[in-house]
């Protein structure tokens, strides 16, 4: 399998693309979602069980140990319901825009995924968003909400629509610049580590692992603000990422950017490895499953249909046979006739 072969799944099928990024969005939050409810719960700027100064082991285990052992997968179900057709459409744009920017410049393939990851950042942050919000209001200390319904009912009255897309801007200026260090960091590793782009899942691993502990750490001050943004109680009322960084600023000084730093490459490091080794199995499982039905070889066009004018067609014939009868009678001659369907001509008589 060739580089250009392996590095896009057939376009003709977007099903593909959509069920390949759905699977591997869903394998990344979901496996290492404990540690992203540690992060939320370091990164909040909260009245009442702020934990900014302890350490992620000592958060885990006091979630566990005052509010039970699933406290720390609380909200994941929002995640799956959000990151499925998130990520579905995150990596067919992805996938396609790559393909189009490579084709149509003359950019290199790491340049070409940083800008498709870009633009397909916006795709997938309009569906993330109000996921994030529902998400992170469950994860926080003493959160009110009873289950993922009873929190996006309550948002929506006490809070409006807006509430939802508070953090859209500032999700986008983090996730634009993380995808593509992310996407980039990526592509160059698999050009290191992978050049002849065979499926091999530990590079591939390696290479996630690397690109998305780069790109969150990078990151972190704005994944401050958006948390900040994102689980503000009705009485703290900050508008946009000026404020946001305004307020943390005066309640962290500089290190408040900084909060939960390493939770949250800890978690975006396996998250992004399982992300890009589930992506690249679904890719690689696709693409042969085209070149099976591709190389199956074609039936033999059946033959052509007789021509009627030769099945009707009847050609009669007549020979002479001479029969030598008893000495009593005397010889005659008798006419023997035959039909022949075989299309050949014969003498006429």
């Amino acid at each position: 399998m060739n580089f250009d072969e392996y590095e896009t799944i057939p376009s003709s099928n977007v099903t593909d693309h959509m069920m390949a990024g759905a699977i591997a969005g869903i394998m990344e939050h979901c496996v290492m979602y404990p540690l992203d409810s540690v992060k939320t719960r370091m990164q909040a700027f909260m009245p009442s069980g702020n934990v900014s100064n302890r350490g992620i082991s000592t958060v885990l285990f006091n979630m566990i140990k005052h509010e039970g052992y699933l406290r720390p997968m609380r909200g994941m179900g929002t995640v799956v319901i959000g990151a499925g057709p998130a990520h579905a459409l995150y990596f067919a744009s992805y996938e396609h825009l790559k393909q189009k920017i490579s084709q149509q410049t003359s950019l290199n393939t790491t340049v070409s995924s940083g800008i498709a990851g870009c633009v397909s950042t916006i795709i997938h942050d309009a569906i993330m968003t109000p996921t994030d919000v529902i998400k992170q209001r469950l994860q926080i200390s003493n959160s009110p909400y009873n289950g993922i319904l009873n929190c996006m009912s309550s948002i929506w009255r006490s809070e409006g629509l807006g509430a939802f897309y508070r953090s859209y801007i500032v999700q986008l200026f983090m996730n634009v610049p993380f995808q593509a260090v992310h996407f980039m960091t990526y592509e160059y590793c698999q050009q290191f580590l992978n050049p002849d782009r065979i499926y091999n899942p530990l590079y591939h691993m390696l290479s996630g692992g690397v690109a998305g502990g780069l790109a969150s750490a990078i990151t972190t001050p704005l994944d401050v603000c958006k948390t900040l943004l994102n689980t503000q109680t009705t009485n703290v009322r900050v508008e946009g990422i000026f404020r946001a960084v305004t307020t943390i600023y005066t309640l962290g000084g500089p290190r408040g950017f900084f909060r939960g730093m390493v939770a949250r490459v800890l978690y975006q490091m396996p998250s992004t490895a399982i992300s890009w080794t589930t992506y690249e199995f679904f890719k690689y499982v696709l693409i042969k499953k085209e070149q099976i039905s591709d190389d199956r070889p074609t039936p033999p066009p059946p033959p052509p249909p007789l021509s009627s004018t030769v099945l009707n067609e009847k050609i009669t014939t007549k020979t002479s046979v001479r029969c030598d009868l008893p000495v009593a009678s005397r010889s005659r001659i008798y006419s023997h006739y035959t039909v022949r369907d075989d299309g050949s001509k014969g003498p006429q008589f």
